[in-house]
C-alpha cells in the first residue's frame, strides 16, 4: 500500500472531501424525507438498482466489468449483502422513527466496529493501546447518545436506534471481506456489489412491502429517491474514488468525520429536526474516538485497514 504521507490536501481534496462529506449526510436527508412514503426495503431497492444502473452507463463495459462481473458473482453477492443490501435496508428502518442527524451519527461508528471485528478476525489487525483507547471513546459516546434518547422519550424506540449500529456492524464485516477486492478496479467493486446487492434487496421489497399496492408518492419523495441514488451513491463513489487517488485512502477517511454534522445541518434547516447538548457531547466523543483510530491523535505503528 502507497505510504499515507506521500499524499499532500490541497484546497481541492478539501473542497472534494467537503462535497463528499455534505453529500452523504445528504443521504440520511434524502432517506428521511423518502421513507416517509416509500417502505424501507422498496426504497432501498430503487437507491441501489438507481446507483448500480448509473455506474453501468458511466463505465460502459470498461476494466472489463462484465468478465469480473461473471467471475466474481458469489464474492460480489456476499459483498453487496453485507456492505450496501444489510446496511441500507437497515437504517432506513431505524429512520422510520429518527431523524437524520440521529442516524449519521449512530452510523459514524463504522470504524470502531470493524477494528474490533478485525482483531477478532484476522491474525495482522489486532488491537493496539490507541486502538482501544479510539473504541472505548466512540463506545462512551454511542451509550451517552442512545441512553438519554430512549429514557427521555417513549417517541424514540430503542430498536430505531439499534438499526443504524446494526448497520455499521455490517459495514465492518464488509470492510475485512472487501480486503480481497483490492486487486480490482475501485469503480468496478462499486458497480459489481451494487448490482448483486440491488438483486438481493428486490425479493424482501416484493414480499414485505408489496409494492403494487402503494400509492404513487409524491414528486418530493420520487426527487429525494433519485438524489439519494445518482447523487448520494453513485455520484458519491465516483468521487470518493477521485478524492482516494488524489489525497490517499488515510485523508479520504476525514469524511467519516463530516458526515454527521451535514446531516445534522441538513435536519435542524429544513426537516426541523433538534439535538440537544448531550447529542453534540456523544458526537464530539465519536469524533474523538475516529481521530484516535485514524493516528491522528495517539498514533500507533499500524494504520487502520482502508474500508471499502
Amino acid at each position: 500500500m502507497t505510504d499515507p504521507t506521500l499524499y499532500r490536501m490541497t484546497a481541492t481534496t478539501w473542497a472534494l472531501l467537503l462535497l463528499l462529506g455534505l453529500i452523504w449526510g445528504g443521504s440520511y436527508f434524502f432517506g428521511r424525507i423518502a421513507v416517509g412514503h416509500l417502505p424501507p426495503f422498496t426504497l432501498a431497492f430503487f437507491r441501489l438498482s438507481l446507483a448500480a444502473l448509473a455506474l453501468h452507463i458511466y463505465l460502459r463495459g470498461r476494466f472489463d466489468l462484465y468478465a469480473t462481473l461473471r467471475s466474481h458473482w458469489r464474492p460480489f453477492l456476499l459483498l453487496g449483502l453485507l456492505n450496501n443490501a444489510i446496511p441500507h435496508s437497515l437504517i432506513l428502518m431505524g429512520q422510520t422513527e429518527i431523524g437524520a442527524g440521529l442516524a449519521a451519527i449512530l452510523n459514524a461508528t463504522t470504524p470502531i466496529w470493524t477494528v474490533l471485528i478485525a482483531n477478532r478476525l484476522t491474525t495482522d489487525e489486532k488491537l493496539t493501546a490507541a486502538k482501544l483507547i479510539g473504541c472505548l471513546l466512540g463506545l462512551l459516546g454511542t451509550v451517552i447518545l442512545i441512553g438519554p434518547s430512549t429514557l427521555a422519550t417513549s417517541q424514540v424506540p430503542l430498536w430505531a436506534l439499534l438499526l443504524p449500529i446494526g448497520a455499521s456492524i455490517s459495514y465492518g464485516f464488509a470492510a475485512i471481506y472487501g480486503k480481497q477486492f483490492r486487486a480490482l478496479p475501485a469503480p468496478v467493486t462499486a458497480t459489481g456489489q451494487l448490482t448483486a446487492s440491488c438483486l438481493l434487496v428486490l425479493p424482501a421489497a416484493l414480499a414485505i412491502d408489496q409494492p403494487w399496492h402503494l400509492a404513487m408518492p409524491p414528486v418530493l419523495a420520487m426527487l429525494a429517491v433519485l438524489a439519494l441514488a445518482l447523487v448520494s451513491t453513485a455520484f458519491a463513489y465516483i468521487l470518493f474514488f477521485r478524492i482516494m487517488a488524489k489525497a490517499g485512502a488515510t485523508n479520504t477517511s476525514l469524511v467519516t468525520l463530516l458526515v454527521p454534522p451535514s446531516a445534522i445541518l441538513l435536519g435542524v434547516l429544513f426537516l426541523g429536526e433538534r439535538f440537544e447538548w448531550i447529542d453534540i457531547v456523544a458526537m464530539a466523543l465519536i469524533g474523538l474516538g475516529l481521530l484516535v483510530l485514524d493516528g491522528r491523535i495517539l498514533p500507533s505503528r499500524k494504520k487502520l485497514p482502508t474500508a471499502l
